[in-house]
């Protein structure tokens, strides 16, 4: 296999031109009450279009109504009891995720994650926004939609 001599990347961050292994991040809770551990972002590693981390909801926790105004996001459950999603325009749509299930958030589709379970629900989330602040719009006039 040859590698062109003339390929140029878009920007090297943080990573001097090179790639990196990150331990990661300090944690947080976002805005919309969701546990945070970056893994890969634009404050761990210099990421300009990625973040790459684990996210988790506590037992008996939900999120508050919110949409990401710019950014895609996709996540893999890989623990927990059976969590809620609901999404839509009202919040009409009721899914149920269990490990192992994907899941894929469009930019600015509505959304309430609750955990009724007794574990945390943990994944390993993904989105084309890299920084800790993302896009986030909340909607607390819908939370009272989600029982």
């Amino acid at each position: 296999m040859t590698i062109s001599k003339e390929r140029t990347d878009a920007g090297p961050g943080l990573s001097g031109g090179k790639a990196l292994v990150s331990k990661g991040d300090a944690g947080y809770r976002a805005e919309q009450g969701s546990d945070y551990l970056p893994g890969v972002s634009a404050e761990s590693v210099g990421s300009t279009a990625l973040w790459l981390g684990i996210a988790t909801i506590p037992p008996g926790r939900r999120t508050k109504a919110h949409a990401h105004e710019r950014h895609e996001s996709a996540f893999y459950m890989l623990s927990g009891e059976g969590l809620e999603l609901w999404s839509g325009d009202e919040l009409q749509h009721r899914d149920v995720m269990q490990p192992g299930d994907y899941l894929y958030i469009p930019a600015n589709v509505l959304h309430v994650a609750v955990n009724r379970g007794t574990q945390p629900a943990v994944f390993v989330g993904a989105r084309n926004e890299p920084t800790a602040q993302e896009s986030v719009v909340l909607y607390p006039e819908m939370d009272s939609r989600v029982p």
